[in-house]
């Protein structure tokens, strides 16, 4: 089969190069045009349901409204997880499905499940909404505004009607939050003692006010001769018209406007924001699924800009870059793009260096771009974009994809000097064809095996899943494709180029080399004791070093923007936190590195952060340019600032970080400890006192509890025996109190493209004096007049700002992030503190969460689906060789060949990551291949060519594969070299310990192959000699 693909190929070698030229263009103009982000979607499918509840506490939300959406949720279809939590007036729940999950099919499930359940909701509550679909990282653009000139009013106005349609209209954003300013309304802000002065109760006065105005379609008049339109309109629009409406009309007339002031107000506020520490506006983009991040950045700005003119008239200052995830971007891509450029430019350098030759080289080196751009026309047919990890991909096949090329190069040119010093010499084509033969049979099984090494890292579930299945599908594509060029190209153009000509010998300094090798090698298989034990020992002093690393699931990323949580005393009002947050805001702002920073406060009208007003979020902005160490003694600067907040629990992360915890388990921090049980009181106490172990292990930071009791209630108890007394029914008193404290929208007032609401409320000053609950007026059907007080017993007590749920199970949840030390050290040493420290009462228990326990689960899975890889790898070299002991020799290999890889990781950071182990991965490949192609050409000088299997046949063979495995062992390292140099700066962070291991890795299988593995070769491979005939 392969001789007649490479025959083919040289038959009609004129439409191969035709169709390469024609395969660089195509795929050079996708790779152009290709979507580009720094990291694939690393986000499993899910959908975040939510419903709004006015005026309910975070308990009643559990119960009404959060425990029956669980309810009609579980049981979809390849459903993984249900979280929620429940805060005064808002429930959210966010449901997790199955890796692979069609996200759509998803959703349509989800919204045919939740259609049902409105009846099931309480009065009042919204009807259960589904978040958009946005990508991972959701911010795709934070924009906020600030003016002298305009009110809070005026510039939340220009925010939400003229500045927020312009922004969604940007194809692939899928959303935004606003913060700050006021959202304007027209408020009917009651005053209680005139309604108890008039003999009104507020059930009387919203009705008055419901009837006031509205918009109702009326039909139409059908003529003989056509159908007119009847439009009516009944609305007031302005404050001076509503305070004229009737309230009673018996006795004396009384209006609104004698009970109550009507007045063009701000809504009640959930949340707020600063904007470089000053109150603004702030605008949270977010990108759809799958979304082009620089694409739409592109959009966003370009729209921005076309309103520049419109800013600048109305004294509107723009932040556009309060948060802007394309820098990280465009840094990323740039330093990966910059590394492959360089390492390309390495390569071409090698190649010409040893075979010091323009046309192989030249042969060579055209692999890289067909089989890379093959690779890229594969993957955007699978929807994989591209991104650093597929970058990376790449870049590790380099030196598999040139060792394709080499191997063919190499030996047509020996065989061709061969053939030239032949009495009668043999076509140049069948020269080719036997050479391009003679070695390929071995390299596609060795490919093979390189492809199962990486099962593995294909085969990951979870997050580190999403990050390292590209990089392996990247890895594969590129070898197989460059099996094909191999196959097919490379002979083709051996033949245009080498076939006619002399071909050059080798350099002189090559030939050196190889005398030196000879000898060394020969050196060694005649010691094969020694250099086995020596072998082993430095194999096994590496493993047991190997033992003492710790680990960690990804790196820290620096990508110039940090995310730090802010969390006052539960209860603490909006104004508290916003005055916190200044102060805060101006210390950050005058550290060196920092561009701009933002605090948004609670959460955005309609926004699927569960958060009160005590909690508080900032995005802060470094400097373009600011270097890796400065970027960590800034976050170090940021703690201490924040620590400075009396009484507040916080933290400090990289977004990225933010989102990778927080899709790992609903939490941003790197160590989640979650307690279950049902007493929520039990649950609380059992978090503080963890939250006190965690606080004394070493390396913990930023220790909280998620939702920490102690937030003030005003509790009004209703008391029976009274409303039977006075004549009162429930449900009126509750309405009554809503509106008063919560406020009721009865209408929507439209004029243009513009809606305002309507709303009945009481007046501020009495919204904010607890004691003017107990002196509501209410009213009962006989006329009379009485005071919340004399129907309720009202207590001030305390309460949870939030209530949270896994799995339908209540949850307490303790964090903490880890510095100076492993995750996994830190956990296993908390663990032991806290079994010793803290007694769990009954029914209660407790589960590990965060990156730790998706470290574990990691390791877990690379252990089992290793052990997979390495039966299905045993079973091929069977087949390649045929003999227990030459598949038993490439198996003792593999632990010296990781060697000089351990010794990598020692000399950095001593930590093992999954960049290391993807390097390791790689490095085995490397090496089973160069080992592979090491005994079949002893295979092939002992049984094809009929040499003797003796020590001169072991040094004569090694010094033939000499140039093929220094070459892909400088090639690979070289191409890698540049991550490896800028291991730590943005986008190599997961590559550059990756490129670390490898060319600590190569140097050692290098050896091996060269020296080692000859040795052993010499003193236990056993290979048959061809038959001869009898005479």
């Amino acid at each position: 089969m392969l001789r007649k693909i490479v025959r083919v190929s040289l038959r009609h070698r004129a439409l191969v190069l035709a169709l390469s030229l024609v395969l660089l263009g195509w795929g050079g103009y996708v790779a152009s045009r290709a979507p580009l982000d720094v990291f694939p979607e690393f986000v499993e499918p899910q959908v975040t349901i939510q419903v709004e509840a006015p005026g309910l506490s975070p308990e009643q939300v559990e119960t009404l409204v959060t425990r029956p959406l669980e309810s009609a949720v579980n049981g979809v279809t390849q459903l993984e997880s249900v979280r929620s939590e429940s805060i005064q007036g808002l429930s959210v729940v966010t449901v997790v499905f199955g890796s692979g999950t069609d996200i759509h099919v998803a959703r349509q499930s989800l919204a045919e499940r939740l259609s049902n359940l409105s009846g099931e909701l309480p009065a009042g509550a919204q009807p259960p909404t589904l978040s958009p679909l946005v990508s991972s990282t959701m911010d795709i653009l934070k924009v906020g505004l600030l003016s002298e000139t305009l009110s809070p009013r005026e510039l939340r106005t220009f925010g939400d009607w003229t500045l927020k349609p312009r922004l969604l209209a940007v194809p692939g954003v899928a959303g935004t939050n606003v913060f700050g300013g006021d959202v304007e309304q027209v408020q009917i802000q009651v005053d209680p003692e005139k309604l108890a002065a008039f003999g009104l109760t507020m059930t009387e006065l919203l009705d008055a006010a419901r009837s006031a105005t509205g918009v109702l379609g009326a039909g139409f008049v059908d003529t003989p001769a056509q159908r007119v339109v009847i439009t009516t309109e009944g609305q007031m629009f302005s404050p001076d018209e509503l305070r004229q409406v009737v309230v009673r009309k018996s006795g004396p007339v009384l209006r609104l406007g004698d009970v109550a002031t009507v007045v063009l107000a701000a809504e009640p506020k959930f949340g707020d924001a600063l904007v470089m520490g000053k109150p603004g506006v702030l605008l949270t983009l977010r990108g759809q699924y799958g979304a082009n991040t620089l694409a739409v950045t592109e959009g966003l700005e370009a729209a921005l800009d076309e309103l520049q003119p419109v800013f600048e008239g109305l004294g509107i200052h723009v932040y556009p870059r309060l948060h802007r995830p394309a820098t990280f971007v465009e840094t990323a891509l740039s330093n990966v793009m910059h590394s492959l450029l360089i390492g390309g430019a390495f390569v071409g350098m090698v190649l010409l260096l040893f075979l010091l030759d323009f046309r192989p080289a030249l042969i060579s080196f055209l692999s890289i771009p067909l089989s890379l751009l093959s690779a890229v026309l594969l993957l955007e047919r699978f929807g994989i974009s591209l991104n650093t990890m597929t970058l990376s991909g790449f870049a590790v096949a380099i030196g598999v994809v040139v060792d394709d090329a080499i191997i063919d190069v190499e030996n047509v040119l020996r065989r061709l000097r061969e053939n030239k010093d032949l009495p009668r010499p043999r076509a140049a084509w069948r020269v080719v064809l036997d050479a391009s033969i003679e070695v390929r049979g071995a390299v596609v099984y060795a490919t093979l095996i390189v492809c199962l090494v990486f099962l593995p890292v294909l085969t990951m579930s979870g997050i580190q899943g999403h990050f390292f299945a590209p990089l392996g599908v990247a890895f594969i594509l590129s070898t197989l494709a460059s099996l094909a060029v191999a196959l097919t190209v490379t002979p083709a153009l051996c033949l245009m180029l080498l076939g006619e000509s002399k071909p050059h010998g080798d350099p002189f300094w090559v030939r050196g080399i190889k005398l030196l090798h000879r000898d060394w090698c020969l050196f060694f298989a005649r010691r094969p004791r020694m250099t086995a034990v020596g072998a082993a020992l430095l194999a096994g002093g590496m493993l047991l070093l190997a033992r003492g690393f710790s680990g960690e699931l990804l790196p820290e990323f620096r990508e110039g923007h940090f995310v730090a949580q802010l969390a006052l005393r539960p209860g603490s009002s909006l104004e508290e936190t916003l005055r916190a947050g200044k102060t805060v805001s101006e210390q950050m702002l005058a550290l060196e590195h920092i561009a701009t920073v933002e605090q948004q406060v609670g959460r955005a009208e309609m926004g699927e952060d569960t958060w009160g007003p005590h909690r508080s979020e900032f995005h802060i902005e470094l400097k373009r340019g600011t270097s890796p160490d400065d970027e960590v003694s800034t976050q170090e600067a940021l703690r201490s600032i924040l620590h400075k907040t009396p009484g507040a629990q916080s933290e400090v992360l990289t977004f990225l970080g933010d989102r990778i915890g927080e899709t790992i388990s609903g939490e941003t921090a790197q160590v989640v400890v979650n307690v279950f049980g049902e007493d929520l009181d039990k649950l609380d106490a059992v978090a503080l006192r963890i939250q006190d172990a965690l606080s004394h292990v070493k390396g913990s930071v930023d220790v909280q509890v998620k939702s920490p009791p102690g937030a003030p209630v005003l509790a009004v108890h209703l008391r029976p025996e009274a409303l039977t007394q006075f004549g009162f029914a429930p449900l009126p008193i509750l309405e009554a109190v809503q509106t008063a404290f919560q406020g009721t929208d009865i209408a929507q007032m439209v004029r243009g493209d513009r809606v305002r609401k309507l709303s009945v409320i009481l007046e501020e000053a009495s919204r904010r004096d607890p004691e003017a609950v107990g002196d509501l007026v209410l009213g009962n059907g006989n006329g009379q007049r009485i005071r919340l007080r004399q129907l309720a017993d009202i207590e001030l007590t305390n309460g949870r700002p939030s209530i949270q749920h896994e799995g339908a199970r209540r949850r307490q949840t303790v964090t903490c992030n880890v510095e100076g030390r492993d995750v996994g050290g830190f956990v296993r040493e908390a663990r032991g503190k806290i079994s010793e420290g803290v007694r769990l009462p009954s029914h209660v228990y407790l589960e590990w969460g965060g990156a730790a326990g998706e470290e574990e689960k990691a390791r877990q899975e690379l252990l089992v689906h290793s052990g997979v890889a390495l039966f299905g790898i045993i079973l091929l070299l069977a087949l390649v060789f045929g003999q227990a002991r030459h598949v038993a020799l490439m198996l003792a290999n593999i632990p010296f060949a990781l060697v000089g890889g351990v010794l990598a990781v020692f000399l950095t950071r001593g930590t093992l990551s999954i960049g290391t182990l993807v390097g390791f991965v790689t490095i085995f490949g490397i090496t089973m291949r160069n080992g592979i192609m090491l005994l079949s050409h002893y295979e092939h000088l002992v049984t094809k060519e009929g040499a003797p299997w003796n020590l001169e046949t072991v040094a004569r063979g090694a010094t033939e594969r000499l140039l093929p495995i220094l070459m892909t062992a400088l090639v690979t390292g070289l191409g890698v070299l540049p991550l490896a140099l800028g291991s730590g700066e943005a986008g190599r962070e997961i590559e550059g310990p990756m490129a670390i291991v490898i060319l600590g890795g190569l140097a050692s299988s290098t050896v091996l192959n060269l020296v080692v593995l000859p040795a052993l070769c010499g003193w236990l491979a056993r290979f048959s000699p061809p038959a001869t005939d009898e005479a």
